[in-house]
């Protein structure tokens, strides 16, 4: 499996020392006509739909149209470099990267206040158009998720993300060793197969759900997120402003829920 390596390791208290599976852990870099962007600690594979989310939820691309090639550069044995192309007319969107990491998608390492990230957001991305998911879908779905992880399940140490219907049908599954490269992945996936906005999905995520999660969510027009791990307040107060369903904690018995959704479809 292309994310998974072995590493000799030793299982105290046992004395023998012996093979294990691994997450593997490589940059990429990202150049966007021969200017370098990015560079993102990823677990290899499918190098290209994380390139596409990225630079979609970055505001560097606003639709797959703006990309006019996009692949490993030509050379690079180690395939760690991506060349992404850019439609005539579109150049101009290189400068909202050092804009969108100074003052729109903000981290929690950034210096903003919170309602000035929120509103930010608001501006740049679609209207939401929540969607509702019944609860006993929301239930089934960590198990579901987890059928589809198969480096975790070698591993330990991936990060999943999905893409799922109303009624709880999985349309694209990443693994990766971020929560953020997972979430670009499905994201890019997306963009590269022309299904967006994506109203009629909700992103599944095998993390908690921070600001930034729900960021990406509301650029690519997804009606709701669920999360297994708690959200942050930022995260919470950027769903309710946007009207977008949030849950988190979700368990095969149990979630919680942080912001409402419509009713689901009968």
């Amino acid at each position: 499996m292309k994310g998974v390596d072995e590493r000799d390791v030793q299982r105290w208290p046992a004395t023998a020392w012996g093979p294990d599976p691994l997450a593997r852990e490589e940059p990429l870099e990202i150049r966007v006509e021969e200017r370098s962007v990015a560079v993102l600690m990823r677990t290899p594979g499918t190098d290209l739909d994380l390139v596409a989310g990225f630079l979609w939820t970055e505001g560097i691309v606003e639709d797959r149209d703006d990309l006019s090639a996009l692949g490993h550069l030509p050379g690079d044995a180690d395939g760690n470099t991506v060349l992404a192309r850019l439609a005539a007319g579109v150049e101009g969107h290189l400068e909202a990267l050092e804009r969108a990491t100074r003052t729109l998608y903000a981290t929690s390492s950034c210096g903003l206040c919170g309602k000035a990230s929120i509103d930010r957001i608001l501006v740049a991305a679609p209207p939401t158009r929540p969607l509702g998911v019944a609860d006993e879908v929301l239930c089934r779905l960590p198990d579901a998720l987890r059928a589809h992880q198969g480096a975790f399940e070698q591993t330990g140490g991936l990060h999943a993300a999905a893409l799922v219907t109303a009624e709880g049908r999985l349309t694209v599954v990443r693994e990766d060793i971020g929560r953020h490269n997972a979430v670009d992945k499905v994201l890019g996936a997306a963009l590269r197969a022309d299904e967006v906005p994506l109203h009629d999905r909700l992103l599944l995520v095998s993390s908690r759900a921070g600001f930034e999660i729900v960021q990406k969510a509301l650029v690519a027009g997804v009606g709701a997120v669920a999360t297994v791990g708690a959200a942050s307040t930022l995260a919470v107060d950027l769903a309710a402003e946007a009207g977008l369903p949030l849950v988190g904690f979700l368990r095969a018995d149990r979630f919680t829920r942080y912001v409402a959704g419509p009713p689901a479809p009968g």
